[in-house]
Formats: structure tokens, C-alpha cells, sequence
């Protein structure tokens, strides 16, 4: 009878253990979940969305390409992370240049690491590839444009409440003469978060 209840007692640890394992459920990339009150990827669709839109839409960007005569050529440079919290705003520039280049109305050229990498591989050509394969140097197309960025934050906090608003701003200058083709700010990310009073 002692080895029934013994083996009973083990069984229960065993499961009870089972059941406080990592549970993972999959859910669909859209819906909005918002765990901790902080920057997520909900912010950054609505962000993008909206600088997008501003910039497709800006009688300034139609002006540049009429008076270019071609596609105008743009270089991502830096979008800063200005705010109190960490944030990764590698992916605000990347999800706005592929959204842009895909519509066709401005081109992007590689910068960043990923043109250094094209650099030294075209170097490295010079050496060891064929006369007739290689990458020639000194043939890259140059910049007309850079797209660079901030992210900065308001924080109001009060007791176990706080409020936190982001402001995003995205802006495309010519590389020759430092003058703006476009500007553009979203600051529709508002979030009031409250926190129960005894983990303050």
C-alpha cells in the first residue's frame, strides 16, 4: 500500500512539473498585444504606415522626380534612438525603404555594412577574378538623397500610473546641398500603462 501512495506522490510531482513548462501558443502577427506598455510591433506599423504614406504622397518627392527626370536615388542613414527605452530602429528604416523602393517611385542604394561588405568584395575582385568577371571600381551609383530618423519619448509618470508618448520623425536632405525634400512626424503612440501598487 506504501508503494501505491509513494508512486501516486511521484506521479503528481511529475505532472504538476510538467505543467508549469514554458507554454508557447502561436497567434497571428496582427493582433495588437501589448505586455508591458513599452515600444512593440504594433507601434511600428502604425508608424510606418503613416511616415510612409506622408512621404509617397508629398508634393515635394513628386517635385524632386519631375525635376530629376528619372527615379531619385536614396541612401538610409541613421534613425536614432533618442528615447528613454531600447529600441531598435534598424527595423523603422528597413520596413520604410523596402515599402518605398517597392512602389517604385524612389530607388535605394546599399549603405551601412552592407556596402562596406560590397566594397571589400570589389576589391577583392580586383585580385582574384577573371579581367572579364570582375566588378569594376569606382562605378557605383552615388546617392541623391538620405533618409535618416529619430525616435524620442515623453515619459509622465505619477504614482502607479504612466504615460508614455513616442514621436517618430523621418527626413529625406539631398547629399549636395543639405536641403529637405521631405519631413515627416508621427506621434499618434500614446500609452497610459498602470502597474499595481505593490510592485511599485
Amino acid at each position: 500500500m506504501k508503494k501505491v501512495f509513494l508512486f501516486l506522490g511521484i506521479m503528481i510531482l511529475i505532472f504538476s512539473a510538467c505543467s508549469t513548462g514554458t507554454n508557447v501558443k502561436r497567434v497571428d502577427s496582427s493582433k495588437q498585444i501589448d505586455l508591458s506598455g513599452y515600444w512593440n510591433d504594433v507601434d511600428v506599423r502604425i508608424v510606418c504606415e503613416s511616415l510612409i504614406k506622408d512621404c509617397l504622397n508629398s508634393s515635394r518627392v513628386a517635385q524632386a522626380i519631375r525635376a530629376k527626370g528619372s527615379t531619385p536615388m536614396v541612401i538610409v542613414g541613421r534613425f536614432r534612438n533618442e528615447s528613454s527605452e531600447h529600441i531598435d530602429t534598424a527595423i523603422i528604416s528597413s520596413t520604410m525603404e523596402t515599402t518605398i523602393f517597392n512602389t517604385g517611385k524612389l530607388d535605394f542604394v546599399a549603405g551601412g555594412d552592407v556596402r562596406d561588405e560590397l566594397r571589400a568584395e570589389r576589391q577583392d575582385q580586383q585580385s582574384n577574378a577573371s579581367a572579364a568577371t570582375m566588378a569594376r571600381l569606382r562605378n557605383e551609383t552615388g546617392a541623391d538623397y538620405m533618409l535618416t530618423g529619430a525616435v524620442r519619448t515623453i515619459v509622465d509618470r505619477d504614482g502607479n500610473q504612466t504615460v508614455r508618448t513616442y514621436f517618430v520623425t523621418a527626413e529625406m536632405t539631398s547629399i549636395e546641398t543639405n536641403q529637405r525634400m521631405w519631413m515627416g512626424q508621427n506621434n499618434e503612440i500614446k500609452k497610459v500603462v498602470t502597474q499595481p501598487k505593490n510592485k511599485l
